[in-house]
């Protein structure tokens, strides 16, 4: 199919990057990341903000802050709180390149973290 873009990658953080929204009243609201792309994502909220709301949204990714623009998508109910989808809004090709640089390296990271399990012992007979 020409001319289809690969849809990017995205990682499942489920709750563990805290996030900041920055409302347009300058009101704070806080969240949990639950997924992550360069084009938007998922994150877990108390109480849903409105559909199509511009927010500023900020959270950490190891060494890197992220500081964005987003676009507040239909949320939807979860079992303790709201899953509201975002979109990034206008995000320069500088910024896309560090979300993504970052993405990749809190992967990275993961993976080490990871224990790795030991191969089981044969038996000697």
């Amino acid at each position: 199919m020409a001319g289809v873009t690969p849809r990017p990658f995205r990682i499942k953080l489920r709750g563990s990057v805290l996030t900041l929204i920055r409302l347009p009243n300058r009101r704070q609201v806080r969240g949990k990341l639950h997924q992550i792309s360069t084009t938007g994502g998922l994150m877990h909220l108390e109480q849903p903000l409105d559909e199509k709301l511009q927010v500023e949204l900020i959270f950490h990714l190891g060494e890197t802050t992220i500081r964005e623009k987003i676009e507040m998508m239909f949320p939807m109910w979860a079992t303790q709180g709201w899953l509201q989808p975002f979109r990034f809004l206008e995000l320069p090709e500088a910024s896309k390149k560090v979300l993504e640089t970052s993405l990749l390296s809190f992967v990275q990271q993961a993976q080490d973290q990871t224990p790795q399990t030991p191969a089981p012992e044969l038996p000697t007979t």
